[in-house]
């Protein structure tokens, strides 16, 4: 769930933080399989200049890209970043090595209180390490938003996106949400007032029926496009991952843009997700892979990529090195009592993860 192109200076330096961990000799090349736009631009080259690993990085836009390659046996990936939920449901399904710890000395940067969340996919954090974090909100081109809803209207409440009335307003300028059933499910049931991680097929329905009445207003389904449309005024509203609508906002900044983009949690809870790092049981490279998380979970090195790409880390310590407009974005870190809000997307049992993506289908189909 990530993007744009800026980097820390002084990366190099963090070399001393590392504890390195040596690659076999035959294999010098580490296959990287992550979300798309999530990553600084130094991240790669640093990490080959300090180990002498080669990186081949691919990226997905959806975890059911991710999870359809991993559940061949083959992926033919070292490292991949499913969300925690999906990482769940592959930890059940043993498709992930456990970590070996001792070779992750960084793991002490850390935050235990965000760690003990991260354990409700992954109990004891066994075979997981946080490569990121967001929340799923609201996007809007503020200028074209506010002109279609008038003046006085909270752009903070699921109102927007939930009520007919409001999002058939926003029908002409754009309206994108994520291709993401278990996003879109999660808030649909907090809303009607249902546990978000229900698993009674009935709350389903109920907000399968509640979402078919905004069906006709969405232009696009959409997981990753959605930040170049933002940016280039093709649609004014997104329910997005927190990270690309910020994104989208300093790149509008950049082309000097007559309009303004904000990302803005709902009021009342939204959903909160890490997307972790992982290494396949089948992992051809298992000693790198290790290398490779040990230096994302360097303090710079995490700073780095979050000054890139607006998601924060679970690095406590990575903090200190984050641009200070960047650590007080409430977008990027959401104050506390909002983050007291916030609900974790959990692993659901598969009779009810089938049952999601056949109403997600209907509901995508317009029937």
């Amino acid at each position: 769930m990530k993007q744009k192109l800026a980097v820390l200076a002084g990366l190099v330096a963090c070399a001393a933080a590392l504890a390195p961990v040596a690659a076999s000799a035959k294999d010098t090349q580490l296959n990287v399989y992550n979300w798309s736009d999530y990553i600084a631009k130094d991240t790669i080259p640093n990490f080959t200049k300090q180990s002498g690993v080669q990186v081949k990085y691919d990226n997905y836009d959806s975890d059911d890209t991710l999870q359809a390659k991993l559940l061949t046996g083959n992926s033919g990936y070292d490292i991949v970043v499913p969300t925690s939920n999906y990482a769940g449901k592959q930890i059940a399904a043993g498709i992930f090595a456990p970590l070996d710890k001792s070779k992750l000395p960084n793991l002490k940067y850390l935050d235990p209180d965000l760690m003990k969340l991260v354990e409700g996919a992954d109990p004891g954090n066994k075979y997981t390490v946080p490569w990121a974090y967001g929340t799923t909100g609201l996007g809007y081109n503020v200028t074209k938003a506010q002109q279609l809803l008038g003046s006085g209207v909270a752009l903070d409440s699921w109102d927007i996106l939930f009520k007919p009335e409001n999002i058939s307003k926003l029908k002409a300028c754009g309206v994108s949400v994520l291709d993401a059933p278990d996003q879109m499910f999660a808030a649909a049931l907090h809303y009607i007032g249902k546990d978000p991680m229900s698993t009674n097929p009935a709350d389903y329905r109920a907000a399968l029926a509640m979402l078919k009445k905004i069906r006709p207003y969405i232009r696009q389904f959409n997981s990753s496009g959605y930040i170049n449309d933002l940016v280039g005024g093709d649609i004014c509203f997104a329910y997005g991952w927190s990270g690309d609508v910020v994104i989208a906002k300093h790149r509008a900044v950049d082309a000097k843009k007559s309009f303004k983009i904000e990302y803005y949690i709902p009021k009342g809870g939204a959903p909160v997700w890490f997307d972790v790092m992982a290494i396949p049981k089948d992992a051809k490279n298992k000693d790198a892979a290790l290398e490779w998380i040990n230096y994302i979970e360097t303090p710079q090195v995490h700073a780095a990529i979050t000054n890139t790409v607006y998601y924060p880390s679970a690095n406590a310590e990575a903090r200190k090195y984050v641009d200070k407009d960047v650590a007080n974005d409430p977008a990027v870190y959401p104050p506390q009592d909002v983050v007291k809000t916030l609900f974790l997307l959990k692993p659901l049992p598969p009779e009810i993860q089938r049952l999601q993506t056949r109403l997600w289908t209907e509901f995508k189909s317009g029937r």
